[in-house]
């Protein structure tokens, strides 16, 4: 696996640093079903878990095209979803010609033994603005997920294809079980990177519970993670790759072998380590930065050909691991978190349980080292894979 790295050395005094300010706690595990933790020195063997999710899933539910994956405070697994992307035949019980299946609602809970909590998303709600957010449009609909500090659900929007004047251009909030709260953005709307009022296609959010403030991978159209206060929505500040001014228009094309990208070609997802680093996801660069939360850049990896669509983290205390969507190879990428060096993946492209049909889409981790893999459409699903052991570096 070629890797690139900038600054690893940088990343690693970082983490030291941050992390000498107060780490999060080891989590118990009690359970002996529970997934094993990685040794001190070993990178996790990761294996399929054919216990979870509980199938079938309530009312003959299915779901369509994963978009993205969250685990909360309490390791309950919260998916999104686009119900409308499955094949008529997936969902014939919808139109009364079948017994199975129905879509679920875009937004789906599940415990921690994979049973359903609750599900919500009403493409009909009328408490959503007219020509604002919408659950589900004929191409596209919500995009991204994040549950804050204080139990709120963030999520943007995404119009595959669309460009500015036809796309989704808002981010929405909501209580915990669906209620509309706020939003931010009007359809359509959007002037481009310089628009502190509205998103271009924003789909992925973290919130830091100190300050409230609010991280936008911003995203399909822009170039850009813009931030805003999680209480009025109010723009603070932007940037783009390496911290870069984000800038619309035409990019210069890369060179196999040549300089990286200077400008974001798609922001996709956004993450934040325990000690405080962000990790952006440029798709289209098939890489990832990372930063501080003032934009100050630290380093990236760039895997070519990879198509990084998401990333998620190891359940030690110092996180010593980072999980990378390889969307095109169809397996996840195990990177050192202090080097960024790729040192083993798990998965494959197939069509069988533990492996890969659709486009790795969304990942996601919990306390005990499970990791979640969404897939986007030809997959429709999402598998948990557990911590089996360890093996040497």
């Amino acid at each position: 696996m070629t890797m690139h790295r900038v600054t690893p050395g940088v990343l690693a005094v970082a983490i030291v640093a941050l992390g000498a300010c107060g780490g999060q706690p080891e989590a118990e595990i009690n359970d002996p079903t529970a997934a094993a933790a990685p040794s001190a020195e070993g990178i996790p063997v990761l294996e399929y878990d054919d216990s979870w999710p509980k199938r079938p899933l309530p009312n003959q539910g299915i779901l369509g095209a994963v978009m993205a994956i969250f685990v909360d405070a309490q390791d309950h697994v919260w998916v999104m979803h686009w119900p409308h992307y499955n094949s008529p035949g997936d969902h014939a019980a919808a139109g009364g010609n079948a017994e199975c299946c129905r879509p679920m609602p875009a937004v789906v809970e599940f415990d921690t033994e994979g049973g359903v909590v609750q599900s919500w998303g009403d493409p009909e709600d009328p408490d959503l603005p007219l020509g604002g957010f919408q659950w589900v449009r004929e191409r596209g609909g919500a995009h991204g997920l994040y549950i804050d500090h204080q139990g709120t659900v963030w999520t943007g929007t995404h119009t595959p294809g669309a460009f500015y004047e036809g796309a989704f251009t808002n981010l929405a909030k909501f209580t915990s079980d669906g209620t509309f709260l706020m939003q931010k953005g009007e359809f359509g709307a959007s002037k481009g990177n310089a628009d502190t009022d509205n998103f271009g296609q924003p789909v992925g959010v973290v919130v830091d519970p100190e300050t409230n403030e609010v991280f936008v991978a911003d995203g399909y159209d822009n170039r850009r993670v813009i931030v805003i206060d999680g209480d009025t929505m109010e723009f603070k500040r932007m940037w783009g790759a390496y911290g870069n001014e984000p800038m619309d228009g035409p990019l210069p094309a890369t060179e196999p072998g040549g300089p990286p990208a200077q400008q974001f070609r798609g922001v996709h997802c956004i993450k934040e380590s325990h000690d405080g680093l962000l990790y952006v996801c440029d798709r289209p660069n098939n890489r990832f930065q990372v930063f501080q939360k003032d934009g100050t850049f630290i380093a990236e990896a760039i895997v070519p050909g990879a198509a990084i669509s998401d990333v998620a983290f190891s359940a030690d205390p110092e996180q010593r691991f980072v999980y990378a969507s390889d969307g095109q190879n169809r397996r996840i990428l195990i990177l050192r978190r202090d080097t960024l060096e790729t040192v083993g993946s798990f998965g494959n492209r197939g069509y069988y349980a533990g492996e890969f049909a659709g486009y790795l889409h969304a990942l996601a981790s919990d306390s005990k080292g499970n990791v979640y893999v969404g897939e986007h459409q030809g997959g429709n699903r999402i598998q948990r894979f557990k911590v089996t052991g360890s093996q040497g570096e």
